[in-house]
């Protein structure tokens, strides 16, 4: 009786003992499951911190060395050894019917431009928007005065309305103000000079264009008279504007100045101050 009580004794003793050590090695699982769960947060939140450092870096990512700057007849001469033959793409009278449409096409061409703005197409909230797309599109947003006044025929005060109230609304829409600054038919005066020298923009007009022309009102023909002119030359500041015949010309100015060996002037590269 003592035997089999002993034996009993026995075997109760280790099956306790037997769910101890399987609750020991139960908790000690639970203990590194937590661990890796907690390894695997922290792993992520590492990640995340590295994306958010990269993204920062890009947005904090100093401004290309300037490359070219301006000569006196409204073309681009290259810094040290820049490429010389290169043209810029410029837009006037943006945002009016055509300019997210051609933005998006420059995206597809990888071509880079200017587009120049004129306040009375940015009043409204859907114009704001678009605006704003095609700057986060990566095309700078140039002055090209609130209501397309001449400059010339103007007081300073209304002047001044024309351009600094016109930097204060793009500040608005996309975060900053305008380097570049265009008077409409190219007419400045002093006063706009010095505003514009102020508001720290650089003042251009052009080389050449032909969009306005009843005789190159035709997306083949402008496309043609664009690349082929004798006015080309390296360093050429192009004008065009926000219309539908150049929106339908630009592939073929692109491919046009492509096969003539020019590349596209990219206006970060472009000497401001």
């Amino acid at each position: 009786m003592k035997y089999s009580f002993s034996v009993l004794l026995m075997f109760f003793l280790l099956v306790a003992c037997s769910d101890s050590e399987a609750q020991k090695v139960d908790d000690v699982l639970k203990e590194e499951e937590q661990e890796e769960q907690i390894e695997e947060k922290d792993d992520k939140e590492n990640e995340e911190e590295t994306k958010e450092d990269e993204v920062g870096e890009v947005v904090a990512e100093k401004p290309a060395e300037p490359q070219y700057t301006m000569n006196n007849v409204w073309g681009f001469e290259p810094i040290d050894d820049a490429e010389e033959k290169v043209v810029l793409l410029t837009f006037d009278d943006a945002p009016d019917e055509n300019a997210l449409q051609m933005a998006e096409k420059l995206v597809e061409l990888n071509a880079p431009a200017i587009f120049f703005v004129n306040g009375h197409f940015i009043n409204t909230s859907e114009k704001k928007d678009i605006l704003r797309e095609i700057h986060e599109m990566g095309f700078p947003i140039g002055n090209h005065t609130m209501t397309h006044a001449s400059l010339q025929n103007i007081s300073e005060e209304e002047q001044r309305k024309e351009i600094v109230a016109l930097n204060d609304q793009i500040e608005g829409i996309i975060g900053e103000r305008p380097r570049f600054f265009r008077a409409p038919f190219g007419q400045n005066t002093d006063f706009s000079k010095k505003l514009a020298e102020e508001e720290g923009m650089l003042l251009m007009n052009w080389t050449y264009g032909y969009d306005w022309e009843a005789e190159y009102q035709d997306a083949e023909k402008l496309a043609d008279i664009m690349v082929n002119t004798e006015l080309l030359v390296p360093g050429a500041n192009l004008l065009m504007h926000d219309r539908d015949w150049t929106a339908k010309a630009i592939p073929d100015i692109v491919e046009g100045f492509k096969n003539k060996g020019y590349k596209l002037l990219d206006p970060s590269l472009i000497k401001v101050d």
